[in-house]
């Protein structure tokens, strides 16, 4: 499995319009491909979770069969982010794909056994945190192909394409299931994981410039800018998996006749395809004044939710929520467009020069933040999908839930003012300062 490129510096005009542009693209593409799977997998549980009746299970321990793929994928984010750098971006995207076989394969076998306990389904349930690894992998590889002026939007599409592998799961797995019973949710995927693992050994490529210490890129751990951009993190990618997680099962619960299964594709398909608007949006207008506004939209996309969900009408709550998809969608992008920034305006700042060797340093600090950031922020799947469970446990109602939801943005919204974009006393913060985008 060795295919590795030397020569790699995608900051030069002349190398990245003469071969350098022509190789990303092919890597971006399969790229997103394995990253696709990885998110069915992942989500697979919001739709099974609703289609299992015959168990008798209660409203709480159906959200800890939702949540539980989230908790495990953000813990797994952290190792796989070292993975490329490690063993090398093709190799550890061919070795990821493959191990979604696992939890797909044992999802199918448990349903056709109708005497399978609680206690494995959540084991099952785990294992397809597999999925949500491959996020981290595969957004730290991407990073390194792409110049700085074209990070943001490459960063989104890649990410985009992963998404929407959400909205995939909710789109085809009720027609799945319908037709061809609970069992097909996990056989109907593996022959496309087999393919994404093929495609990605033949068509992938491990970049030499891209190797780098497990233990030097966890020095990035003592970084506050880690840690503030994790904490944002968490409001909008976290927002996206566990609203898109949470939707149908939430759905069910408040509206049990509305045809919440035809629609729950909606969402996270509205806020995959905005992620590289977001992306685009912090190219040309800077990362912190979009997350600002965005937040700020968050904040009142919740409010809507919140009385939308006690108006008896379905679809009152149904269009409030795609306000939730979208603005977590565009902050996806733009607080993912941060993270480099962050790094490599870091990196010039202690250095004092722009050469490629120190760029290389930025990049690799930014790719081992991007995957303890998004190993922090897939933890808001969990949190949402626990919060909803909790919230029906204690009060028969979600209203709990979304006034938590409410603070945290305004939380996020002053962190994002007060770090990135305010004026005022901005020198008692020097050390933010130039990393201010």
């Amino acid at each position: 499995m060795a295919r590795w490129i030397a020569e790699w510096h995608p900051d030069d005009p002349a190398f990245w319009e003469s071969s350098g542009k022509r190789v990303a693209r092919r890597n971006l593409i399969f790229s997103i491909l394995a990253e696709h799977l990885g998110f069915t997998v992942w989500t697979l549980w919001s739709i099974v979770a609703t289609k299992m009746g015959s168990y008798e299970f209660t409203t709480d321990q159906l959200f800890w069969l939702v949540a539980l793929p989230n908790l495990i994928g953000s813990v797994l984010r952290v190792p796989y982010t070292f993975g490329p750098a490690k063993i090398g971006g093709r190799n550890f995207t061919v070795v990821s794909a493959t191990l979604l076989l696992i939890p797909a394969v044992l999802l199918s076998v448990a349903v056709n056994n109708p005497g399978t306990p609680y206690w494995l389904f959540l084991v099952i349930a785990a294992l397809a945190g597999f999925g949500g690894g491959n996020f981290a992998s595969s957004m730290a590889n991407i990073t390194y192909f792409y110049p700085r002026n074209k990070q943001g939007v490459a960063l989104g599409l890649n990410a985009a394409g992963g998404n929407i592998g959400v909205s995939s799961v909710q789109l085809v797995m009720p027609l799945v299931i319908g037709s061809l019973g609970l069992a097909a949710a996990g056989w109907f995927w593996i022959p496309f994981i087999v393919v994404a693992a093929a495609c990605a050994f033949f068509f992938m490529d491990n970049l030499t410039s891209a190797k780098a210490n497990p233990r030097q890129q966890l020095a990035v751990a003592g970084k506050a800018q880690t840690w503030i951009m994790s904490f944002l993190y968490i409001g909008t990618f976290g927002s996206f998996i566990g609203y898109s997680t949470a939707f149908p099962l939430l759905s069910k619960s408040l509206f049990p006749d509305a045809p919440y299964t035809a629609v729950a594709f909606a969402g996270p398909l509205i806020g995959s395809l905005i992620r590289p608007v977001g992306g685009w949006l912090a190219d040309k207008l800077g990362g912190a004044p979009v997350t600002l506004w965005n937040f700020a939209a968050m904040g009142g996309g919740v409010l809507l939710v919140w009385l939308a969900s006690t108006s008896g009408n379905f679809w009152m709550f149904f269009l409030a929520f795609q306000l939730l998809f979208l603005t977590a969608g565009i902050g996806n992008g733009s607080t993912y467009r941060m993270i480099p920034a962050i790094f490599q305006a870091k990196a010039v700042a202690e250095r004092g020069d722009e050469t490629e060797e120190t760029l290389l340093y930025g990049k690799r600090q930014a790719s081992a933040a991007i995957g303890i950031i998004s190993a922090v922020g897939a933890l808001g799947g969990f949190l949402i999908n626990r919060a909803f469970g909790m919230a029906f446990a204690a009060a028969g109602t979600p209203a709990p839930a979304f006034l938590a939801f409410g603070v945290f943005y305004l939380s996020c919204l002053a962190l994002t003012w007060w770090c990135y974009t305010r004026t005022v006393g901005v020198k008692v913060v020097a050390s933010l300062a130039y990393a201010r985008i």
